[in-house]
């Protein structure tokens, strides 16, 4: 059985810039051991003649139908904008040249 060490979470938190305390790093260990554990069993069976899925039932999505249609006037968009120039919006400079 593969097991992950308490300094392992500890250099993967730090990699990640988390902080973990000691009781949290041997935790997380822990469960993560367990997690591999399960992996592993799971590895013990014949998955030969099992077809491969992305779902284990019939997935399909509804979709609309994609119709364009005509969008506001531009004058109404920008009758609230704070500013404008030259029928678009005017935001302020956020880098300098």
């Amino acid at each position: 059985m593969t097991t992950i060490s308490k300094e392992t979470v500890e250099k993967v938190a730090n990699l990640a810039r988390l902080e973990v305390s000691d009781q949290e790093a041997e935790k997380f260990a822990e469960q993560l051991g367990n997690i591999i554990h399960m992996v592993e069993k799971l590895d013990e069976l014949d998955t030969a003649n099992v077809e491969p899925t992305s779902h284990a039932i019939e997935v399909s999505n509804v979709l609309r139908e994609d119709v364009s249609i005509p969008g506001l006037p531009r004058e109404e968009v920008l009758r609230n904008a704070p500013d404008k120039q030259d029928g678009m919006f005017k935001v302020p400079t956020i880098m300098e040249d």
